[in-house]
């Protein structure tokens, strides 16, 4: 198997053991899951699904961002607290996940759960030199770490871009650099706090994914996955305070899903150009979703427009008279072995059923289970 590796930039054989160690950021619940976030979730269950295929266990930790700037704000404006915000929100999330067929993480552990872990994570990177303590928050200190910006391979005046646009509040008086980041953060008024040796506070938003990745799957891990958005600056601060505590490499291989537009632009919460998982459920099988999904290349950015779901719904009805059988399966494992290329797998599929081949076995590498009834959809 072949796949590109972000910080290498380029297409590598994934050389890994007979377990397969991979953590993919997951959800912040403060709304529900857009098809943004299932073509993430889609493409690393394919990738699980093949893995296995040729005989690895897979081992996918996928966090919950529990307490963050954005979930609190949201529950402050709905005046809930942020916890059963959460609560709502992660159950919606995990049945799309459900009825779109994703194998079951792993592990999903909540950011909340980790504030020990995180806590002595923060102690380890000061310990070697790597952060300072100013204005009652903890920052990393990047002038202290040569490998900062290996995995998004970007200029500064980039960096600063994107950290502006992304959280990164480079305007803070108290850092050394303005692209030091957040380790610890004092709470404000009304939000969670918890004890500290630095003071009451909470987490900054890069240093959950560490902790819980440590805690869960061990130093160095062989996939970490998540949006292309995520590669900085949410990656390369992991990268750099994993790596930075520990002394040991934090990932072999990053590998990023690009982003899905609406109405020209990335789909996002911010913009409100959201096509929602569960608002799809209540028109079309959750197998045709999934197939409007793997119909493009994880790495290539696309348009999700009207068109796709009835066009993924006659797919899936052609797949569905093909009935049982192993017909385009060596096309499909070459397919995704050869950077994980759904679109020529699912023309594969095509292919097959055009020539009256039984196609369940080659489907179901995809996730698309052709044997079993469909699910009923929403009301």
């Amino acid at each position: 198997m072949r796949l590109y590796d972000t910080a290498r930039r380029e297409i590598v054989p994934f050389e890994v053991g007979d377990v397969v160690t991979m953590y993919t950021c997951g959800i912040t619940p403060y709304d529900a899951t857009h098809v943004g976030h299932a073509a993430v979730y889609v493409t690393y269950d394919v990738l699980q699904r093949r893995l296995r295929d040729r005989g690895h266990e897979t081992r996918c930790v996928r966090n919950i961002t529990d307490v963050d700037d954005s979930i609190l704000a949201k529950a402050a404006e709905l005046g809930v607290h942020y916890l059963d915000l959460a609560a709502g929100e992660i159950a919606r999330f995990d049945s799309d996940m459900d009825a779109l067929g994703m194998l079951p993480a792993w592990s999903e552990p909540r950011a909340t759960s980790a504030i020990a872990d995180i806590r002595g994570f923060i102690g380890m990177v000061l310990d070697q030199g790597h952060a300072y303590e100013a204005g009652g928050a903890v920052y990393f200190d990047i002038s202290t770490f040569e490998g900062f910006g290996q995995v998004s391979n970007l200029p500064r005046e980039t960096m600063l871009e994107y950290a502006a646009e992304r959280g990164g509040n480079v305007d803070d008086p108290h850092k050394r650099d303005p692209l030091d980041f957040v380790l610890w953060q004092p709470s404000a008024e009304g939000e969670p706090s918890w004890e500290s040796l630095w003071g009451r506070g909470r987490p900054g938003w890069h240093i959950e994914c560490s902790a819980l990745a440590l805690r869960e799957l061990g130093t160095t891990i062989d996939l970490h996955g998540g949006g292309g958005d995520l590669i900085f600056p949410h990656h390369e601060c992991e990268a750099a305070q994993s790596e930075a505590a520990t002394g040991e490499p934090f990932v072999r291989h990053w590998m990023h899903q690009a982003m899905v537009r609406k109405d020209g632009e990335k789909m996002s919460k911010s913009l409100g150009n959201l096509e929602f998982v569960s608002d799809l459920r209540q028109r079309w099988d959750p197998r045709a979703i999934r197939l409007a999904l793997v119909a493009n290349h994880y790495r290539d950015s696309w348009e999700w427009n009207d068109e796709m779901m009835p066009a993924a719904a006659a797919r899936l009805e052609r797949w569905l008279g093909a009935g049982e059988g192993d017909g385009a399966l060596d096309e499909v494992r070459v397919a995704l072995d050869d950077d994980l290329d759904t679109p020529s797998a699912v023309a594969a599929i095509d292919a097959a059923v055009e020539q009256g081949s039984g196609v369940s076995v080659a489907a179901l590498l995809l996730g698309v289970d052709v044997l079993d009834p469909p699910e009923p959809t929403l009301r």
